[in-house]
């Protein structure tokens, strides 16, 4: 079976995470040998940018410079590895949410980040992205936990309006390649939608 790159994307809260993890047993349960990743992260040196992009302060063009520095190591490390030795890659967050969170929430130029894009990996694009859609104040009523919340988690509404916007115009863009799945609905119906398309995408 050839290797896939399946993305997870998503505004914070919209519950994107509470899917992955169970997306990746359900490939594995049909035998697919399928790595987990994340962004920003997934390498050693990616994982060292993560906590810096997460925790400190930084001005908007260094944001979008680390972000992709990240997913350049991230490519190289173990998503075009993976992909080569034919498995699939299940990766939480990628380019989509740099269009999204640096482009629609900080205001940086969608030009600037599709040159970026063109040199870090090409044409190179998940087979599958999953946008998990959900009002930002719906998804902010979620995102309550222990720890305190990062810098991106931070942002207030219209931050997210403007992140939610950024990631509609991406599934716009590119219909053929998104599934949106509407964030408020029960946890199984988005998973048996998750189902039937692992089917189409395993049958294909």
């Amino acid at each position: 079976m050839n290797g896939r790159f399946i993305t997870f994307e998503g505004i914070d809260g919209a519950g994107k995470s509470t899917h992955v993890e169970w997306y990746v047993e359900r490939l594995r349960s049909r035998g697919v040998d399928v790595v987990q990743t994340r962004e920003p992260g997934g390498s050693a040196l990616a994982e060292s940018l993560r906590e810096l992009l997460l925790h400190r302060t930084m001005a908007m063009q260094t944001e979008l410079l680390l972000m992709f520095a990240a997913r350049a190591d991230h490519l190289e490390r173990l998503i075009r590895p993976a992909l080569s030795a034919g498995q699939w890659v299940v990766c939480d967050r990628f380019t989509d949410s740099t269009y999204a969170y640096q482009g629609g929430g900080r205001g940086a130029s969608l030009e600037r980040i599709a040159w970026l894009e063109a040199w870090v990996h090409g044409g190179f694009q998940p087979d599958r992205s999953y946008l998990f859609d959900l009002a930002p104040p719906l998804a902010a009523q979620r995102r309550t936990s222990a720890r305190a919340p990062d810098r991106f988690e931070s942002e207030d509404i219209a931050f997210f309006e403007r992140v939610r916007q950024g990631y509609l115009a991406r599934v716009r863009a590119d219909p053929e390649r998104f599934v949106t799945l509407e964030g408020e609905r029960a946890i199984p119906e988005i998973r048996v939608i998750l189902e039937e398309d692992i089917a189409e995408l395993c049958n294909s």
